[in-house]
This record gives structure tokens, C-alpha cells and sequence, in this order.
């Protein structure tokens, strides 16, 4: 005979300190206060992001029309057979495969970048994903093995993180309306 119990539980991170980001005072985050910054002068991008507007997911092309959007003409005809919502099961979320970028960003869910001066790791709640970003010079091997969120490098111009990524594996959607990617 087997016997299970459950024991409700409290209510983690009971005692999280306080961000250090500056407040107004009533105390909401100050939006309009300059960027914190490192001890190297860098902005500090550490910390939840969540984007405002989450129309990108479905179509990346949202504020520019869709007319607009240059395509090969494969990618085209790719595009226009997915439109109609007929292929939404081969969208690699439907079979809780990643999103890709830029699209997990876009995604509703929040993300946490985690700064260091070599590395930007960005953890994504969304599907569970991590994503590096090597700031330390290296450059992208050339055969670099395909994954869904690719290989990324960074350097900053100015108070800007540059990403250049590569190494995708072709499979993502750039959007929900089905924009394909490939591996370049």
C-alpha cells in the first residue's frame, strides 16, 4: 500500500532585495532616467525584459506592410502557401519545437540578459531557451553547427551591442504568418 501527501507550499523569494534601478518618487521605475551603467562604462543591459508590443510574433512585417518585405522568390512562394493558416501545424512552436530569433523575442514572454564583459546570456521563459552572445573577438566558425537560435557574437559601438548571428538551421518561422528563414 502506498500513501502520498501533499504539503501546501509558501510563497518563494520571500526576501528579494530591492532593484537598484532609479525610481520616481512614487516609486515606479524611472523609464526617463539615463541607462545604469558598468564599471567599464558599458550600459549594463542585466535584468527582465519583456517587449510592449507582442504584434511581431505574429507578423514581423507589422508597421511596414507586408508589401514591403523583400523576398526571393522562393521565399515568396513559400510565404504565400503558409498565409492562409493552412500549414500553422509545421510552424515549429505547434510541435513545441523553439520559436528562433527574431521571433522569441518578440514573444510575450519575458526574458532575463545576465551582462558579463566577455558574455551576454539572454534566458527566454518562452519554450525554456537560452541564447549566448560571445563578446570576447571571436569570430563565427564557418562551419558552426546549425541550431535554432544560431551563433552570436557581439562588440559594441558606442552605447550599442552589435549581435551578428549565424549558424541557423533553417527551420524557423519569422512569424506567425509564416516568413521562412534559412540557415544564413
Amino acid at each position: 500500500m502506498a500513501s502520498v501527501t501533499a504539503t501546501p507550499l509558501s510563497a518563494q523569494w520571500i526576501n528579494v532585495p530591492p532593484s537598484a534601478s532609479p525610481r520616481t518618487a512614487d516609486g515606479k521605475p524611472d523609464l526617463a532616467a539615463p541607462a545604469p551603467r558598468l564599471p567599464d562604462g558599458r550600459p549594463d543591459l542585466s535584468g527582465v525584459w519583456e517587449p510592449i508590443d507582442n504584434r511581431f510574433v505574429g507578423n514581423i512585417a507589422a508597421g511596414i506592410g507586408s508589401e514591403n518585405v523583400p523576398f526571393q522568390p522562393w521565399a515568396k512562394a513559400l510565404f504565400e502557401s503558409r498565409r492562409d493558416g493552412s500549414a500553422a501545424r509545421d510552424d515549429p512552436p505547434a510541435s513545441c519545437l523553439p520559436q528562433g530569433v527574431p521571433r522569441l523575442g518578440a514573444a510575450p514572454a519575458p526574458w532575463r540578459v545576465v551582462q558579463t564583459p566577455g558574455l551576454v546570456v539572454i534566458v527566454y521563459e518562452a519554450f525554456n531557451l537560452w541564447r549566448q552572445v560571445f563578446l570576447d573577438g571571436r569570430q563565427v566558425a564557418a562551419d558552426a553547427n546549425p541550431t535554432w537560435l544560431g551563433y552570436s557574437t557581439g562588440r559594441w559601438e558606442g552605447d550599442a551591442l552589435v549581435v551578428e548571428t549565424r549558424g541557423f538551421n533553417g527551420k524557423t518561422w519569422l512569424d506567425q504568418m509564416g516568413r521562412p528563414t534559412t540557415e544564413a
